[in-house]
């Protein structure tokens, strides 16, 4: 008995240890990585109702680990943006989905950013923390892929906290409005003006728009159609529950990701002014390859089953999701971005979409990180 005593106490030394080293580590200084600062097609200064700003920012997993490191990475990116005159009266800027998801590594050991695959950065997460990771797990019998769950419910009210102070600093101090990209929340509400979860409900890859008072809006945009790889752990929320948000310079739809590619999604927001959709899209030169169809709901009616295989997934993109569909929400005017970034072994692709009297924009191709106004 003492010998299995010994051995558990030194066990739990060990992990003590482990655990407590590289909790603050000294963090690279940050790299925007800006390929591209783009104006589209600027039109005369007495006619512009507002304008949008889309962000690619290219993120690596250090950029997650503190809240200066998150905040310091976007911080250049809007800077950059300013300093380039795209900041006006009625700015929006729009970020890409996911780009809050990550912060689930906020304030960990420096090896889960560098573990170079994200099951073992998941892995360490969980050995950081298993008192927590147990208290929790018990509340994700609901999902097929408990551990993800878990994770996020685990972090959800730091995940939350962060996110909210972030893009409410970026709002006020740059005096815009900031479609925020997405998070993946359990029970996500704003309650007095504040972002709030509950670990008890289901978890929702949520984003939020914010005022230039850095003000969050009331009404959350949960995304309605989860694809493959979200709904293990990912709830879909009813697509008429999509918002619409009346603005100084007009009604804006904002559509997550896959919602871009269904007609439901254009009818919740019909009559809009201004459509913005946040995206990600996995593995590298994921847009070049063929077209396999659609993930995770069935194809919509209009769909030619022919173009399976024969587009390309950007081509598919063009035709089926925002470039595509837009009109039939009854806007002429929409942009879409996506996140790009060094990702532990989960890739990215994608440029972005800008759409001006209903028309697609030429844009410049951004290698890593992009800016580009759009004024309308």
């Amino acid at each position: 008995m003492k010998k299995i005593l010994l051995v558990i106490s030194v066990l739990v030394l060990i992990w003590t240890i482990w655990a407590n080293t590289g909790s603050h580590p000294e963090l690279p200084a940050i790299t925007p990585e800006i390929s591209v600062t783009e104006n589209i097609y600027p039109i005369s200064s007495d006619s512009i109702r507002g304008n949008v700003v889309g962000i690619q920012p290219y993120m690596l997993e250090t950029d997650y680990l503190t809240q200066q490191q998150f905040l310091a990475k976007l911080e250049s990116y809007f800077h950059t943006a300013k300093e380039s005159g795209f900041f006006k009266e009625n700015t929006i800027v729009l970020l890409p989905e996911y780009l809050g998801t990550w912060l689930v590594i906020l304030d960990e050991k420096k090896s889960v950013a560098n573990s170079g695959n994200l099951t073992l950065a998941m892995a360490q997460l969980i050995l950081s923390h298993p008192l927590d990771f147990i208290s929790y797990y018990s509340r994700s019998d609901k999902e097929s892929d408990k551990l993800a769950a878990t994770l996020f419910r685990m972090k959800s009210e730091k995940m939350a906290k962060i996110y909210a102070a972030v893009f409410s600093h970026l709002s006020s101090q740059y005096q815009v409005y900031i479609a925020a990209g997405s998070i993946f929340l359990p029970g996500p509400e704003i309650k007095d003006g504040t972002l709030t979860v509950d670990a008890a409900q289901e978890i929702y890859n949520t984003s939020f728009l914010f005022d230039p008072n850095g003000n969050i809006h009331p009404q959350s945009i949960r995304k309605a159609f989860t694809i493959d790889s979200e709904k293990p752990f990912v709830t879909q929320s009813p697509s008429q529950m999509i918002p619409k948000f009346e603005l100084p310079f007009g009604k804006v739809g904002i559509l997550v990701c896959a919602d871009s590619w269904y007609p439901e999604s254009y009818q919740a927001i019909e009559g809009v002014d201004l459509v913005l959709v946040n995206s990600y899209c996995a593995v590298d030169g994921a847009m070049d390859v063929p077209w396999a169809g659609y993930n995770g709901a069935p194809m919509p009616s209009d769909v030619d089953p022919n173009d399976i295989g024969k587009l390309t997934e950007k081509e598919a993109w063009m035709k089926y999701a925002l470039p595509g569909r837009i009109g039939s929400s009854g806007a002429k005017i929409g942009a879409n971005v996506f996140l790009r970034g060094q990702l532990w072994d989960l890739g990215t692709d994608g440029q972005p979409f800008f759409i001006r009297d209903g028309k697609l924009l030429e844009t410049k191709k951004a290698e890593k990180g992009g800016i580009w106004n759009m004024d309308f």
